[in-house]
């Protein structure tokens, strides 16, 4: 089991909650400290763009979203596609918060079952890229989306922004 909360044990289930919604106030700050007129900013040419990485930490939440929903059937897939364009910053950030509530929404009504029912990563044209449980395939996104923000991160002071705090102090941000 993952930790204790008021003296049980969590389940994996509940625990992934738990990360997930200590994390999501994490992303907004860094969402909110992208200068807007900026998103265009990459440090590299092969690197996605600061606009396409808020971008597909959006679409990676509303993937979740669908995988939660799907797990109550046969098939359980979670799409992976390349983010599509979701307008300027102050709308990514809306959407992503919005949706925010609907994945906690959508967390809570699995239960241990469905939880650990089969599911799979697809792109494109249903080829599977990954076997897992619906909860095995939410874990490997969280892991995926910090590893974006903590990439999305390192743009902000070359863009001209202040870098928030995440799990604690920053250059630029106390905490």
């Amino acid at each position: 089991m993952a930790t204790q909360s008021l003296g049980r044990e969590l389940s994996n289930r509940e625990f992934f909650i738990q990360r997930w919604e200590q994390e999501y106030p994490a992303f907004v700050r860094i969402f909110k400290a992208l200068p807007a007129n900026r998103l265009d900013y990459r440090p590299h040419p092969r690197s996605r763009s600061a606009g396409e990485l808020v971008a597909l930490l959006v679409s990676a939440q509303q993937s979740c979203i669908e995988l939660c929903k799907s797990q109550k059937s046969v098939y359980s897939g979670l799409r992976w596609q390349e983010a599509g364009t979701f307008g300027t910053l102050a709308e990514m950030i809306a959407a992503y918060e919005g949706d925010h509530g609907t994945l906690v929404a959508q967390l809570y009504t699995l239960d241990d079952s469905s939880w650990n029912h089969q599911a799979w990563l697809i792109e494109g044209k249903q080829e599977i890229l990954l076997k897992d449980t619906v909860g095995g395939l939410l874990w490997i996104a969280l892991f995926d989306v910090v590893h974006h923000r903590g990439q999305l991160s390192t743009y902000i002071r070359p863009m001209g922004g202040r870098v928030p705090s995440i799990y604690g102090p920053s250059a630029d941000d106390a905490g």
